[in-house]
């Protein structure tokens, strides 16, 4: 168990090095059926995990360009705002439920992996970029969703990082590696206020949560070297069955 344990960690990192998101939809069962954590705690624990390792993956892409920091910042502000009230709704949700809907979201995140990307470019006549007007227009959508993925992530555990790339994408008109790195920037925020909302009201392994932080951080650098070396499409489809595959055994064993 050990073993699969770690192996666990690096899967987290490398797929939030790779996709800017999917995190914690990794990290959550690891720790509820690999290390026997109670699931509560092992929601909290997750979103403690993915919000160190996301900020160190993001320091990384900030370097190299990836990160639009006035995106971030309004989706990431919002975004906190939902994932704290999230998270006091997860602390009194039957565990029964979160499950249910933890299951649920990743199956809406493994339908989002199996279908074709397909990113549209934003611009105004000829090719020039849309008016400001438009651009305000965007950012309020995008504090709206930010609001609303942080919900979700506070009351399932999740970064919402596989919600968050294609609406970044979708109403900014970010190229997908920006898309990714800005990603990684909003789930860090909204995961240490989700991980707040929690931290007093149930039990946290900080030995178990400190180590499987440590081979999650080596695994994300592993990620972002490695993305282009392979076919990103590929990448998501075999990501999208593992997700299907884990949120069947979740749903079946949480309704038992």
């Amino acid at each position: 168990m050990l073993i699969l344990a770690i192996l666990a960690g690096a899967a987290t990192g490398i797929v939030l090095g790779l996709f800017g998101s999917g995190g914690s939809i990794i990290a959550m069962p690891a720790l509820m059926l690999l290390l026997n954590v109670e699931a509560k705690s092992a929601i909290a624990m997750s979103l403690g995990i993915v919000a160190v390792t996301a900020t160190i993956t993001a320091w990384d892409h900030w370097r190299r360009h990836n990160v639009d920091v006035r995106v971030a910042a309004v989706f990431g502000l919002f975004g906190i705002i939902g994932t704290f009230a999230g998270a006091k709704v997860g602390v009194v949700t039957p565990v029964v439920v979160q499950l249910v809907l933890f299951a649920l979201v990743m199956y809406a995140a493994a339908w989002k992996m199996l279908k074709p990307t397909l990113v549209p470019q934003l611009s105004g006549a000829g090719g020039l970029p849309p008016p400001e007007r438009n651009v305000e227009v965007r950012m309020g959508h995008i504090a709206a969703h930010g609001i609303g993925v942080g919900v979700l992530t506070g009351v399932v555990g999740v970064g919402g990082g596989f919600l968050i790339v294609p609406a970044l994408a979708l109403l900014s008109g970010l190229r997908m590696k920006l898309a990714s790195g800005t990603s990684l920037a909003i789930v860090a925020a909204k995961s240490y206020a989700g991980f707040c909302g929690y931290l007093g009201a149930v039990a946290i392994d900080w030995s178990i949560m400190g180590s499987f932080t440590a081979v999650t951080i080596a695994g994300s650098f592993a990620g972002t070297r490695i993305a282009h070396r392979f076919s990103q499409e590929t990448l998501k489809r075999g990501f999208g069955g593992f997700l299907v595959i884990v949120a069947t055994y979740i749903l079946i064993k949480s309704t038992l």
